[in-house]
């Protein structure tokens, strides 16, 4: 199978840009690379080590995540969060461009880095990377989370298992992952001399912490669209 591709371009008001091909197991769906050279030390697993981190220092040099992320943490160390540019994300299928600030295009990127990048914690949502939405609204984001999370459910039950079809799962992993947000954020502050890669981090974290509570609330106002598959209402 090919691999996939996606790239990832950034244009500057300056005129320059930075160009990030990112490229994934066709199998496994894991970012292909690393850094360029030997890694900074922040990205030891003992540093700034996540509190739910099941990877242990005697087995792991590094935190996975923070090797995949080397590389957009040097372009974009010295740049501010609300500088503007043009971001312009290119996939097999399309290519999504739009005029944003730099916390915000970043923020894309390092979600789907974080996705496919090893992490345990982030391991569900690397389905989501297959399909990737560069630049996806909180609504947007929800309504895959869910729908990823449903087709999961329904594969556990063609296996045998109990499919949670409450998503209290879906739940536990957004609190997962706003601890893994938590010590991305902390490296970043050793790496960073700016605050673009760390606020993309907050951005991500937001919205980790938002879903779980709206989540009943944002279902129930899609209820109305999806009276196709409802059985009719009594009386």
């Amino acid at each position: 199978m090919e691999p996939l591709r996606i790239q990832y371009r950034y244009l500057f008001e300056d005129g320059t840009d930075a160009v990030f091909d990112l490229e994934f197991d066709p199998g496994t769906l894991e970012l292909r690379g690393g850094a360029d050279g030997p890694p900074p030390d922040w990205t030891r697993l003992g540093f700034e080590q996540c509190s739910n981190c099941p990877l242990s220092s005697a087995e792991h040099e590094r935190c996975p995540l923070a090797v995949k992320l080397v590389g957009t943490v040097r372009r974009f160390s010295e740049l501010i969060s609300w500088s503007r540019m043009r971001l312009q994300v290119t996939t097999r299928e399309r290519t999504v461009a739009q005029e944003t600030t730099t916390q915000i295009g970043l923020s894309s990127l390092m979600g789907l880095i974080m996705a496919t990048s090893g992490c345990p914690h982030t391991l569900p949502f690397r389905p989501m990377a297959r399909h990737h939405l560069p630049l996806a609204s909180t609504d947007e984001t929800a309504y895959r989370a869910v729908g990823t999370y449903l087709i999961a459910q329904y594969l556990v039950h063609r296996s045998g298992g109990r499919p949670d079809l409450a998503l209290e799962g879906l739940r536990r992993i957004y609190e997962e992952v706003e601890k893994v947000n938590v010590g991305i954020a902390g490296r970043l502050r050793a790496a960073t001399e700016r605050d673009s890669t760390l606020n993309a981090v907050v951005l991500l974290d937001v919205f980790a912490k938002t879903l779980p509570v709206a989540l009943d609330d944002s279902l129930q106002e899609l209820r109305e669209i999806f009276a196709g598959y409802l059985p009719p209402a009594e009386g």
